[in-house]
């Protein structure tokens, strides 16, 4: 289908759509050079859409990699899915519909052909999987599709991909002399915070996510699981400042993780976590801070994340039950991660908006902690206060002498302590430096790590 003209104006939108398991993910890591979208033989894997920046006919241009296009009764997840992969087909400025050049032209292939006709876009035909002789009949039924001669396409080996660009070249046009400036967190510009919305299933991370952004943008409903992917969405908060907000499917113990698709979803979750510079960690405000939050919240401490609890449907609590509620995760706190017992809460909830004002700001306090730099002088002042206040013990019959402190990174907050004999210093004694630490400097919700240091005993036995 040609264009009425090339599109002329900043970086264009191109949406990948079709049935599900036609090939759509696997296209849009070949496009964008990268492995970002899960892919299996699981049929309906993508539910979200996901997007990423990629070079095609020349231009850069927003990829979108969509759920599979199915017909499916009104309130169903499919029906859902579809309903998001054809709001990014009417936003787009060129639609790549691909189909299954194994399968052929389907019936599904044919009422989503004649949707997107009366759509009006641009649309470039790719019969995928065509390697080979048993994809040739499907690339000669495709022709009947309304589109035009059909791109035969292999993704998973990168054939016909040069056709592809051809084709995209001439609906596209040449690149403005002016093209959309970069959004601030791209190449040549200051990075937006990293910050990932983790959590059990079912907790309410997509609807929060939705919520913030302002537009149902994430799939949502009752089935626990819908997210299976870690989905990066750009996002200025109310401050005006760039975000790189990340979704990502529900954590659930590990021996209760047998399908493939789940595994893979999980992998980017804890991968998303790993990126991240803050975690929001999304808590069901009727059953808060369970083993599977404990276990979600001591892996974004290892990993050195700022942390931020949002306790979610805070709208199902009653009033009279909210200070039991806020002690209790208080209590489950100093029990089971008394590290972290300092991370702030938010109640909140995600559906009717009651309390989603206060994340963000929370947000920010944590980050700034997690960023802070204390000057040498300062950091020793509260320490010989903090050893006068309360002396390191006696080993052994002698006393540990600690001599100083110093900062030596960021991200999250390090120090190293000097002294003699450290390796002897208790734990309990080590956990009160942490917690005066966190207090004194305002350090609430980010990890903290403490090395001792020792000089070495010029007299004691060197090892041959």
């Amino acid at each position: 289908m040609a264009a009425e003209a090339p599109v002329a104006r900043g970086r264009p939108v191109v949406a990948i759509v079709g049935r599900p398991n036609v090939g759509k993910s696997s296209l849009f890591n070949r496009l964008v050079r990268r492995r970002l979208a899960l892919v299996d033989p699981t049929p309906g894997l993508t539910r979200d859409r996901k997007e990423a920046t990629a070079l095609l006919g020349g231009r850069d241009v927003t990829l979108i990699d969509t759920a599979g296009l199915e017909e499916a009764p009104p309130d169903s997840l499919a029906a859902r899915m579809t309903r998001s992969t054809l709001r990014a087909a009417e936003t787009a400025d060129l639609v790549l519909f691909v189909i299954d050049a194994r399968a052929g032209a389907t019936e599904p292939d044919r009422t989503f052909a004649d949707w997107l006709r009366r759509l009006g876009k641009p649309v470039i035909l790719l019969a995928n999987k065509a390697e080979g002789r048993a994809g040739e009949a499907g690339v000669l039924e495709a022709f009947g599709l309304g589109f035009g001669e059909p791109v035969p396409v292999s993704a998973e080996h990168g054939e016909g991909l040069g056709e592809l660009h051809e084709r995209a070249a001439a609906l596209l046009g040449p690149a403005a002399e002016a093209d959309a400036p970069a959004e601030e967190g791209e190449a040549g510009s200051a990075r937006p915070l990293r910050l990932a919305i983790v959590g059990r299933p079912n907790a309410g991370k997509s609807t929060l996510v939705n919520r913030l952004l302002g537009e149902e943008r994430q799939l949502t409903g009752p089935e626990p699981g819908i997210t299976r992917d870690a989905i990066a969405l750009p996002w200025r908060d109310a401050s005006g400042r760039l975000i790189r907000l990340v979704d990502t499917a529900g954590l659930r113990k590990k021996s209760r993780i047998t399908a493939a698709p789940e595994k893979l979803a999980v992998g980017a979750t804890i991968a998303a976590l790993r990126e991240a510079e803050v975690v929001v960690l999304v808590l069901d405000a009727e059953a808060p801070l369970e083993a599977q939050d404990v276990a979600i919240a001591a892996l974004a401490e290892r990993e050195g994340r700022a942390l931020v609890f949002a306790l979610n449907k805070w709208d199902l609590i009653t009033r009279g039950r909210r200070a039991v509620v806020r002690q209790l995760v208080r209590d489950r706190l100093e029990t089971g991660l008394a590290q972290l017992a300092s991370v702030p809460v938010v109640p909140l909830s995600a559906l009717t908006g009651e309390g989603v004002d206060k994340l963000m700001p929370a947000v920010w306090r944590v980050y700034e902690a997690w960023n802070r730099r204390v000057p040498t002088a300062a950091l020793n002042r509260w320490f010989a206060q903090a050893l006068e206040r309360h002396p390191p013990p006696l080993v052994d019959g002698r006393r540990l002498k600690l001599r100083y402190i110093t900062q030596v990174s960021a991200r999250p907050p390090s120090f190293v302590i000097f002294g003699t004999r450290t390796a002897a210093l208790p734990q309990d004694y080590l956990r009160y430096l942490v917690n005066g630490l966190r207090e004194a400097l305002g350090l609430s919700g980010v990890p903290i790590r403490i090395t001792l240091r020792s000089p070495k005993n010029p007299y004691a036995e060197e090892e041959t």
